[in-house]
């Protein structure tokens, strides 16, 4: 707890003159400013503190009685001062520039060192090694760009050199050997070893952080850095890195996933073998919910959250000797909001640990009742807790949750000394109520020391017991010589307010220091006292003064067993009069070991005490030891475990004979899975009823646990109308859940896969955050809304808020309208209205990049609404498009008015707006949630908004730019409409293809391959211009493309069909080609031709012909493997099918037909084979997996004999082996390269670049499991073609694949560039052309490259550069060609957040997308932006990228238009109010 101050800086020295021997000399210096973080110097009387008002350092060099400020660093240039944790002597002052000081005498004297990059902002400036003083890591950071890039330097010689650079991209870096116990085994590795969080790499995102390892110091090698990537998962490297830390001898990585809030903890205690820490089957690792807590040197000591976060309580686990292991030791521990836990250790005894737990938890849980704490103590570790006593009454201490001092909360190194605040009676009072309580043998037993709540210190290895009292002002302080059993009085000279009162850590001085501020509440002065006992001149002890202290003794005071061993401590006797003056020795602890007893042991891993606490319960798997249980004969067995294990840390001697923790023959059968036969297995499960209503997965992510048999977890709910049932194995078992209730909807939340709600017609929802179990309840403000909009809307992060849209004022249709109401603790307490009269209310995901905590608040509070302008629902009543961020606790901004919709997605928020004026429709659109800007429209393109027409309907965002669909004729069963394509900021369209077909809800036959770069399908009425074609009908062709909509083609046929039958058609594509049945008619939408896990395959039905043939007319099953390229005919009829494994497994089955027989590929759709489920054929209308198609379960959905249907296909008998995955040698493992091609292009270029893919061996016999890193490479960026290139605004593509200007159009002026970054030194005439913003090619043909012209005041240095000599011309032309990949890449470092991007949406995003797609070369946004949008983003922008590349060169105009394939006259596009975006947005198309 800290003040600071904000006057100029004055001090005075005031000593005040008292008797001697009767009191402790004081010493008070007074300052217009408050001291901060005080720190001593280790072993000595030397303390820094910092002045945070004139941002310098002081120094005291006699315990605090004279101050001045340390000679060397300049006022007000202190960021941060560093102590060295391993060397006493040494500290360092780091500024806010890039000149730094250090010293090597205690403060003393400084020495300045310099760095050519600034100190980062986001983490401790310095990182040291344990061994080596002279080995830093220096943290900084680059702010030349849009934002700060953090780099990573490092030094062994402690600053005397240049420092050199390590590594950039990083989020932390650590030496191995950041703790003096921890060791590599290995010396030169301990010496040179680093590891660090470094960003993906081909993602700037979080969820694909990695940690990487050095022995070179990240040295470059060509294009490669000398690291590794450790394999924290056997055979598999892991994503997600949040953070690595070294405690004592363990080396921890904590890593997350996308879809869940659990988290996974890797250990090492070498740096080379890593373990996941595995925990107890009911407590899983949650982020921000759980605690490492003070460790020891054989066992990592963690308290994990297990309740709402609202009301925090936790359960304390340890770990066995590795740290992989975690047993509980006692449940219900008191944790806050921050996470800050009632824990701490007895310093300097063995295994002493007081803890407060919650006695009521049922209470707090069920009824939210406040905590009644009690405390405990524990003798061995936290295995046996016990109340603790004054005389007969329990006592409760306030413990780390309420810190009202520094340092330790109750001990220190003082043998057997302990103090708290607290109270006796049944549970603790409040803080204030409170009295100084002390125990002089550890804490096993307590007496009264002083009345009220004070703050206490230790001295003299516990001779000296020093306290002031800790409410209002106060002149007094209270010292005791004789371990608090009586106190004596030093007086101030005036009235002070304690801050802090401290001495050094090892708590063998006679000197203190009170922290304190003046009784007033205007500018108080701060003072720092100083309280000196050696001023007593007591006599030092003799050994008649010295007493042999037990840590632990029995009834009759003889010395009894702890851990393993007895332990004592030579300390002064209680009433010597005398002083140890021992200062700066640490007391050192005398044992003896003990034979073994029942005491030493505890429950080992997944057992837990039985009631009477006499034995150990088996609750979870038992863990099987490598290589056991292989054969699985029906006799084999392994060794395992009793129930019992030696408590870690416990070295106590083993006794002859039989051993408490002997491991016991168990056999395979009965604890692990039977080896995979080479089989597939179905189970089958009848319902009754009509229909599956509703079904929904609750997949796990790759870090989640599975289920407490070991098996995966892949949680399947269903709603029939006979209720809600619940499978946790894939659909092998169900159980019926919440029989009773009524149950309209099963609504997954959004972002965090764990979490389910079932709504109900009423105000009364349920909800699980378990993955469907533990079932719980609250009230909602209203009953669910009557107007079909998203009942719920969840937040990104915080997972506990939510907006609840309900109906309000039902009684008559003209009162009722729906209210959207706020919660941010799972419903738990009052509902906050967010707007009445509200058409919809979404959380704006927050950018991904590093936030001032201010900013973070503001965004993470982000919330857009579409509302009525009054209250009312009479005509003339527009809506508009509003926004918060303090939720609606102030008037909301208004960003637009007459609103039709709004969807918000990756980067962007497209609105739909009417223009009553004109009759029209508009667009608007927003990268960075705050700012609109409106679209343009191709030339000549109007929107209509007559009655019946629907249209917008949003198809994709996920490549910098958004795919709208626009109804151009809504004539039932005619319908079809035109695709546009915009630029980076959403702002200006141009034509992408024309008569794609759609239908009457706003469905679109388009569909994006994600996970691929740039490649979509769709289906086109190729008839539509047809005058007949009212009578004809739609006649439907399928075309694909493979540079983003740049250029469309039939697809291929296939030569054969699947009988090895010629096709009835030949000729050119145009007559001849393949026609695929899309997505409006599609029964489930979810399902999609391609995985997003199993890059490259795509199945569809269809035919081969002219077009496309109705399914009535016969269609066939067709695959590719190559991204649509090449096709094969896989079945003749229609099938369905769903890819499992990552696409290793795929599996067909007829299409709402009856059958008995599933077909199955593992070899990417070469050769089939069957599987017949069932002896009785069913009707099979859905076959499902796991949304990421990483299974290895299926489901088939159907009906037999007038029954609800569910057949689970195991296929995990096939193979019990995982492929293994080696990133240095793919092809010498179970993987291939693939690399995608272009059907145009004879070379492997796609997008300027070739990229290669990781692919399971078809001949391999194993399974891929967790999902691997589908990316391998870059293998290199290709020379620009004419396909790296589109046409340029106001532009159109021409039959011959050129661009030309629109007739009665302007070229865009090239020229505003300048105007909007004058960092710009030329600009080029505009061509007609400009680069795809993904791609990476560099020289080749530039057809964006013309013309060049100065900008204003760079006259002369254009002139200057273009009358260079040949050479100079040669690196004028060339270099810039070769840093246009640099540019590329630098953009993709930023553009995670640096844009401003908003990324919101089911399916589609970065996240999920080709990995070029996120990183497209775009400098800056289109000259249609220029004019109209975001100016401030583009200059800062331009910016960046010349800070980055330390030279100046005209910009390119490289945004996201879409490609004209030759205009003609727009047909007029009408809208229906409430289908834009299809029905419910971005959910559904």
């Amino acid at each position: 707890m800290r003040l600071h101050g904000v006057l100029p800086i004055l001090s005075s020295l005031l000593p005040i003159a008292l008797a001697k021997n009767d009191a402790p000399g004081v010493h008070i210096a007074d300052f217009k400013f408050i001291p901060w973080g005080l720190q001593y110097f280790d072993d000595s009387d030397a303390i820094l503190f910092e002045d945070r008002t004139g941002r310098q350092v002081y120094r005291s060099a006699d315990a605090g009685v004279s101050w001045e400020p340390v000679k060397g660093p300049e006022q007000g240039s202190l960021l941060e001062l560093q102590m060295h944790p391993f060397n006493n002597e040494r500290a360092y002052i780091i500024t806010n520039e890039k000149t730094h000081w250090k010293t090597k005498d205690r403060g003393k004297t400084w020495d300045k060192f310099t760095t050519d990059k600034q100190a980062s902002i986001f983490r401790e400036a310095l990182t040291f090694h344990a061994g080596d003083p002279e080995r830093i890591i220096f943290n900084a950071m680059d702010c030349t760009g849009i934002f700060c890039e953090e780099l990573t330097f490092y030094t062994l010689d402690d600053f005397a050199k240049e420092l050199k650079f390590l590594r950039a991209d990083t989020d932390g870096c650590h030496w191995a050997k950041s703790s003096e116990i921890f060791t590599t085994g290995d010396k030169a590795k301990d010496n040179d070893r680093i590891l660090c969080v470094v960003r993906g790499r081909f993602s700037p995102w979080r969820k694909d952080y990695r940690v990487v390892v050095s022995d070179e110091f990240f040295t470059k090698s060509g294009k490669d850095i000398q690291e590794f990537e450790p394999e924290l998962e056997p055979g598999r490297t892991v994503q997600g890195i949040v953070n690595l830390a070294v405690v004592k001898k363990y080396l921890l990585v904590a890593a997350s996933a996308e879809g869940s809030d659990e988290m996974a903890m890797y250990v090492s205690d070498d740096t080379v073998k890593w373990h996941r820490a595995i925990f107890p089957h009911d407590h899983k690792l949650r982020e921000a919910a759980y605690t490492v807590l003070e460790s020891t040197n054989y066992s990592i000591q963690i308290d994990v959250m297990n309740t709402r976060p609202m009301n925090p309580m936790g359960v304390f686990l340890s770990s066995n000797s590795n740290g992989t292991y975690f047993t509980r030791n006692i449940e219900h521990t008191n944790r806050n909001q921050d996470g800050y836990v009632d824990f701490e250790k007895v310093s300097g005894i063995q295994g002493i640990v007081l803890v407060n737990t919650v006695s009521n938890y049922e209470d707090v849980l069920d009824n939210k009742a406040d905590k009644k704490l009690k405390t405990e103590i524990s003798f061995d570790d936290g295995r046996n807790f016990h109340v603790l006593k004054v005389k007969d009454e329990e006592l409760h201490l306030h413990s780390v949750t309420e810190l009202s001092n520094s340092g330790r909360v109750f001990s220190s190194p003082a043998p057997g000394l302990v103090m708290g605040i607290g109270n006796t009676g049944e549970f603790l009072g409040s803080y204030r109520e409170g009295s100084l309580y002390v125990s002089d043998d550890a804490g096993a037993t307590w007496r009264l020391g002083l009345k009220g709540p004070h703050k206490y210190e230790f001295g003299d290895q516990g001779s000296i017991l020093v306290a002031i009292k800790d409410e209002g002002p106060t002149n007094e302080v209270r010292y005791s010589l004789n371990h608090g059993k009586d106190w004596e009085t030093v007086e101030l000279k005036e009235k002070v307010r304690p801050i802090q009162l401290t001495t050094t850590k090892d708590s063998t001085s006679l000197k203190f220091l009170l922290e304190a501020i003046e009784d007033k509440q205007d500018q108080p002065k701060g003072y720092i006292i100083a309280l000196d006992f050696d001023e007593m001149h007591e006599g030092k002890c003799k050994d008649s003064d010295i007493e042999t202290w037990h840590a632990r003794v029995d009834e009759k005071g003889e010395p009894t067993c702890l851990m393993g061993h007895k332990q004592s401590y030579k300390r002064r006797k209680a009433d010597a009069d005398c002083f140890m003056k021992n200062e700066f020795e640490d007391p050192v602890p005398i044992t003896e070991q003990c034979e073994c007893t029942d005491l030493d042991f505890e429950c080992d891993f997944n057992f837990v005490r039985s009631e009477d606490r006499k034995e150990c319960k088996q609750v979870g798997a038992l863990l099987i030891p490598d290589g056991a249980c292989k054969a699985f004969g029906p006799d084999d067995t392994f060794e395992a475990s009793s129930g019992w294990r030696l408590i870690p840390g416990n070295d106590c001697k083993r006794t002859s004979g039989p051993q408490k923790d002997d491991k016991v023959k168990t056999k395979c059968s009965t604890s692990v899975a039977a080896p995979a036969d080479g089989k597939i297995k179905s189970t089958q499960a009848t319902f009754s009823g009509d229909k599956f209503w509703n079904k929904q997965y609750l997949e796990r992510t790759s870090l989640s646990t599975g289920l407490d048999n070991g098996e995966e977890d892949e949680t399947v709910l269903m709603l029939t109308e006979d209720g809600v049932f619940l499978s946790h194995n894939h659909g092998k078992d169900w159980t019926q859940i919440l029989k009773d209730e009524k149950i309209l909807r099963i609504y997954p939340h959004t972002y965090f896969n764990d979490m389910v709600f079932f709504i109900t017609p009423t105000s009364k929802v349920f909800y699980s955050v378990s993955r469907g179990d533990n079932i719980r309840s609250f009230e909602a403000p209203s009953p669910p809304n009557r107007e079909e909009l998203p009942v719920l809307s969840f937040h990104p992060k915080n997972k506990d808020w939510f907006i609840w849209t309900g109906a309000r004022d039902c009684d008559s249709e003209e009162t009722c309208h729906s209210v959207a109401s706020l919660t941010r603790d799972r419903g738990d307490s009052k509902w906050k209205t967010l707007i009445r009269y509200v058409g919809k209310c979404e959380f704006i995901k927050e950018p991904e990049r590093s936030m001032s905590k201010e900013e973070h608040e503001r965004r993470e509070k982000l919330i857009y609404c579409k509302a009525r302008e009054r209250e009312d629902k009479k005509p003339n009543n527009p809506m508009r498009l509003i926004s918060s961020q303090n939720f609606f606790d102030e008037a909301p901004e208004v960003h637009l008015t007459n609103v039709v919709d709004f969807a918000a997605m990756f980067e962007f928020i497209v609105v739909a707006t009417r223009d009553e004026g004109h009759s029209t429709l508009k667009a608007s659109a927003s990268v960075n949630g705050e700012s609109f800007a409106e679209a343009n429209f191709p030339p000549g393109f109007k929107v209509n908004h007559r009655e019946g027409y629907k249209g917008y309907t949003v198809l994709d965002s996920s490549t910098h730019s958004v795919f709208l669909h626009v109804t151009t004729n809504n004539e039932q069963g005619r319908e079809y409409g035109t695709i546009i394509k915009s630029n980076s900021n959403g702002t200006s369209y141009v034509l992408s293809l024309d008569a794609v077909d759609t239908d009457t809800l706003g469905y679109v036959d388009f569909e994006k391959l994600l996970g691929l770069e740039g490649v979509a399908m769709v289906n086109v009425v190729a008839n539509y211009q047809s005058k007949n074609y009212k009578k004809e009908g739609k006649k439907l062709k399928s075309m694909i493309t493979h540079n983003d909509g740049a250029e469309w083609d039939y697809l291929q046929p296939p030569s054969l069909d699947a009988e090895k039958k010629k096709f009835g058609c030949s000729g050119s594509l145009q007559k001849c080609s393949l026609h695929i049945h899309g997505y409006t008619e599609r029964r489930n939408k979810g399902h999609t031709f391609y995985s997003q896990s199993a890059i490259g395959l795509m199945v569809g039905t269809g035919n081969v012909g002219e077009y496309l043939n109705s399914k009535a007319d016969g269609v066939d099953t067709f695959l590719t493997a190559d991204g649509g390229i090449n096709w094969k005919s896989v079945k003749k009829g229609e099938y369905m099918w769903e890819y499992g494994d990552q696409g290793s497994i795929i599996v067909i089955v007829k299409d709402n037909q009856k059958t008995k027989v599933v077909h199955y590929s593992l070899d990417e759709g070469d050769t089939w084979e069957d599987y017949e489920f069932s002896s009785d054929e069913i009707l099979v209308n859905d076959i499902t997996t796991v949304p990421s198609d990483n299974a290895r379960n299926f489901l088939l959905w159907g009906k037999k004999d007038g029954k609800l249907v569910t057949i689970n296909l195991d296929f995990t008998g096939l193979t019990d082996k995982q492929c293994k995955l080696d990133e240095s040698d793919v092809t010498a493992g179970d993987y291939y390269l693939w690399q995608p091609k272009h059907p145009k292009q004879n070379d492997d270029c796609f997008f300027g670049h070739i990229s290669q893919y990781h692919r399971k061996n078809p001949k391999a016999d194993c399974f891929n499991g967790r999902m691997i890193p589908h990316l391998h490479d870059i293998v290199n960026n290709c020379t620009c073609t004419r396909r790296d290139f589109e046409c340029d605004f106001n532009f159109e593509r021409q039959t011959d694949g050129s661009c030309a200007l629109v007739k009665g159009y302007s070229p865009p002026d090239h020229s505003q560039i300048c105007a909007q970054d004058t960092s710009v030194e030329e600009y080029y005439d505009p061509t007609g052309y400009r680069r795809i913003p993904m791609t990476t090619c560099a020289g080749g043909t530039e057809l964006d490259i013309s013309r060049a012209h100065p900008c204003p005041g760079y006259e002369d240095k254009f002139d200057k550069k273009h009358s260079a000599s040949a050479v100079g011309l040669f690196f004028a032309i060339i270099i810039p060609f070769a840093l246009a990949g640099g540019v590329g890449w630098w953009v993709w470092r930023n553009w995670a957040g640096n844009f401003g991007q908003i990324r919101l949406g089911e399916q589609s995003g970065f996240d999920g997308d080709p990995v070029w797609i996120k990183y497209p070369v775009m400098v800056v946004a289109g000259i249609v932006a220029v004019a109209v949008a975001l100016p401030s983003l583009l200059s800062s922008a331009w910016r960046g990228i010349e800070g980055l590349l330390g030279r100046r060169r005209a910009g390119r105009f490289t945004t996201r238009d879409s490609f004209a394939r030759g205009r003609g006259d727009y047909a007029a596009v009408d809208d229906d109010e409430g289908e834009l975006l299809g029905d419910e947005s971005d959910e559904e198309v």
